[in-house]
C-alpha cells in the first residue's frame, strides 16, 4: 500500500491509500473556495450518568442524501470539484467538513472505501478490505498520538434506515477525548470477571461461543458469532483468536484472514433478506493511554442491523430508549443458523 498526504482548500488533511499496481499518484490541487471551517463542538457532562454529550449545532447544515451527480465523496471531474480532488482513488481518508468533534474536543475523519459511488464494501472483495484494515490501523495509530485523545473509534453506518446522510460507500473514524460509556461498562465487567474467576472475559466468551450453536463463520485467526444475549435482530461479533488491544496490533496474517472472513460475512448479511442490509459496523479498540484498560481490553468488531424481517425494522421503543432494556424479537440461535445457510 502506498500512502500520500495532501491538503484540501480549507487546510484539512487528506490521505490517499493506493493499492499495489495502482498508478503513481499525481496530487491535484483543490480549487474550491470553501467557507471558514466550522466552529468547534462542545462537550457537556450529564450529571446523572456522568456521561459525555457532544453538542455540534453546526452539523444541522451538513449535506443530506444528495443525488449521485452531486455526491461530495465521488472523485473530482473537470466540471465538478468534490472533497477528493483526484479523478480516481482506491481508499482515501480526510477530515470531515462537518465534524461532530473538532479542535480541542477531538477529530472526525471520513474514510471512503472506493471511488465507485454505486458499489458497497460487501462487493469490493477481500483485497480492498485488506487495504481498509491497513488504513484503519494507520489512522488509529496516528490519531492516538494526538494530545488529549483517549480512544479511537472506526465504524461504518450503511443504509438510510441507519441514518446515513451520504450513499457513497464510506465509514468514519472518531478520535475521542474521553473513553466511551460502552467501553467503560465493558471494562468494568472485564475487571470484575478477572477478580472473580482469574480469567479473561473476552477469551472465556470466545471459547464458549466457539463450542456453541451461534458461530457463523471462522478461520485460523478469527471467529464471527451471534452473541448469546444479542440486542439486535441481526447482530454478529467478530473476535481475533489472539488477544490484541487494537487494530495497529494485528499482524499481517491476521489482517489477511480478517479480510477474507469479513468479505464472507458481509455477503451472508446481504443474502439474509435478499437485499443490501442496513447496518452499523463498529470496531471496539482499547483506550490509548490507560495501561490497565489496555491489558483488560480485546479488539473486536460488532456488526448489527435494525432490520428484523424482510419488510420490518426494529425501532427503539419505551424499554430500549427509556431504560436501556433491549427486547429482541429474534432468537440469536435462529439468526446464526440462517446466516450459516446463506451462500456468501
Amino acid at each position: 500500500m502506498r500512502k500520500t498526504t495532501a491538503r484540501l482548500a480549507d487546510g484539512r488533511q487528506i490521505i490517499y491509500y493506493d493499492e499495489p499496481g495502482s498508478a503513481r499518484r499525481t496530487l491535484h490541487e483543490d480549487p474550491r473556495e470553501l467557507p471558514e471551517r466550522a466552529p468547534g463542538s462542545e462537550l457537556r457532562t450529564d450529571p446523572l450518568t456522568r456521561e459525555q454529550v457532544v453538542v455540534a449545532a453546526h452539523r444541522q447544515g451538513r449535506t443530506h442524501l444528495p443525488p449521485s451527480d452531486q455526491c461530495p465523496l465521488c472523485p473530482s471531474t473537470g466540471g465538478r470539484h468534490t472533497e477528493i480532488p483526484s479523478p480516481d482513488y482506491d481508499v482515501v481518508a480526510f477530515e470531515n467538513r462537518f465534524p461532530s468533534l473538532s479542535g480541542d474536543e477531538g477529530r472526525c475523519e471520513v474514510l471512503c472505501f472506493s471511488s465507485d459511488h454505486d458499489t458497497s464494501l460487501a462487493r469490493l472483495g477481500a483485497g480492498r478490505v485488506r487495504t481498509l484494515v491497513d488504513a484503519w490501523a494507520d489512522r488509529s495509530a496516528a490519531l492516538a498520538e494526538r494530545p488529549g485523545i483517549e480512544q479511537v473509534y472506526c465504524f461504518e453506518n450503511r443504509g438510510p434506515e441507519i441514518g446515513v446522510t451520504l450513499h457513497h460507500p464510506h465509514g468514519q473514524i472518531y478520535a475521542l477525548p474521553f473513553v466511551t460509556p460502552r467501553t467503560s461498562t465493558v471494562l468494568a465487567s472485564a475487571r470484575a470477571h478477572r477478580e472473580e474467576t482469574g480469567g479473561d472475559l473476552f477469551e472465556d466468551v470466545l471459547s464458549a461461543e466457539r463450542k456453541g450453536p451461534r458461530v457463523v463463520v471462522e478461520n485460523e485467526h478469527w471467529t464471527a458469532f451471534v452473541p448469546e444475549a444479542a440486542r439486535w435482530p441481526v447482530e454478529v461479533h467478530v473476535y481475533p483468536h489472539r488477544p490484541v488491544p487494537d487494530l495497529p496490533s494485528l499482524d499481517g496474517a491476521e489482517r489477511d484472514a480478517f479480510a477474507e472472513l469479513y468479505t464472507d460475512l458481509l455477503g451472508r448479511l446481504d443474502g439474509l433478506f435478499g437485499a443490501p442490509l442496513p447496518y452499523v459496523s463498529a470496531w471496539h479498540q482499547a483506550p490509548v493511554r490507560d495501561a490497565e484498560a489496555r491489558a483488560l481490553s480485546r479488539l473486536r468488531l460488532e456488526v448489527f442491523s435494525v432490520r428484523r424481517a424482510e419488510n420490518k425494522l426494529k425501532y427503539l421503543a419505551g424499554t430500549e430508549s427509556g431504560m436501556g432494556v433491549f427486547i429482541n424479537d429474534v432468537a440469536p440461535e435462529s439468526t446464526a443458523r440462517r446466516l450459516r445457510e446463506v451462500a456468501p
